[in-house]
């Protein structure tokens, strides 16, 4: 039976989807406006990477819908809206990553690294302790009083948070826009910053390039999914479900040979993407290696 994905217009669009977020921080202000909330500083400038945004890169495996941004102070930051608990907080070190790649080729040397961001907005509790923000910050274990920065930094946003007495109020309503439904993105937030970013997403809704944009990345996203269905295309698919699994395990703990070797034999593509989400969420190898046996495997 084919699958089916299951597909907005973009008037159906909220500011939680990725494409309608990444066209709404296309906007100076409505970025200057989040980054400000999100991180409680003041920003004068901000270059935003246009380049980098709402577009297909290879180089990034496919449709990257972050939002890369630059102040005048040479911060970098890079910003994405997640709907579901995907590893984010073992992605957080994928993403600082690839900044400090593309930072080094462009002939930076390491002491030049300059500060970075990777800020998530979840529609969820990524971390559990029901708070609208986690800052996760670095210290020597030895001694945590003693300061240490590398310069990266991870903030982690929540739209079910349940602590507004220790945050600003306008944290807080942006971030109940941020998770509201279609319904509910609608009313009045009583914040002048949130009705800004209402007039921009519906200005958004109706305005032919976006709307022609929005048709292109549907049209990528497409092929992608029905690219590893194609002939010569499955077998490449396989080995990176495989490579995957063994990656997402590995942050866990040492991977035996002999299970590289029982996750190397499976040739069933539907079987490896399932594995490969049950490894991305697995607690241990034991738990994982539960379930591979569950499959026969």
């Amino acid at each position: 039976m084919q699958e089916k994905r299951n597909r907005k217009t973009l008037q159906e669009l909220t500011f939680k989807d990725n494409f309608m977020f990444a066209a709404v921080m296309m906007d100076e202000e409505n970025a200057k406006g989040v980054l400000e909330r999100a991180l409680d500083i003041v920003i004068d400038h901000l270059d935003i990477s246009y380049e980098k945004s709402i577009v297909y890169n290879p180089e990034y495996k496919g449709i990257r819908l972050d939002v890369y941004l630059k102040d005048d102070k040479n911060t970098h930051f890079d910003v994405e809206m997640q709907i579901a608990n995907k590893s984010i907080v073992k992605r957080s070190r994928y993403y600082h990553s690839q900044i400090d790649m593309e930072l080094l080729g462009a002939g930076l040397d390491y002491e030049n690294l300059p500060e970075t961001y990777v800020i998530f907005i979840c529609d969820f509790d990524p971390i559990g302790l029901k708070k609208y923000k986690y800052t996760i910050a670095q210290h020597i274990q030895e001694n945590e009083t003693f300061p240490y920065s590398d310069g990266s930094h991870t903030v982690f946003l929540s739209t079910v948070g349940e602590n507004e007495n220790e945050v600003s109020d306008s944290l807080v309503n942006f971030l109940k826009y941020a998770g509201a439904s279609f319904e509910e993105s609608t009313k009045s937030y009583s914040d002048e910053f949130v009705s800004r970013l209402q007039k921009s997403v519906e200005k958004i809704k109706f305005d032919r390039e976006f709307g022609r944009r929005y048709m292109l990345v549907e049209e990528l996203m497409k092929d992608e999914y029905n690219a590893g269905k194609e002939e010569g295309k499955v077998e490449g698919m396989k080995v990176a479900l495989s490579d995957s699994i063994v990656g997402f395990l590995s942050d866990l703990e040492p991977v035996s040979d002999n299970l590289k070797s029982r996750i190397a034999a499976i040739d069933n593509l539907e079987v490896l993407t399932s594995l490969s989400k049950k490894a991305a969420r697995a607690a241990s190898i034991d738990e994982f290696e539960q379930e591979l046996a569950a499959q026969n495997y």
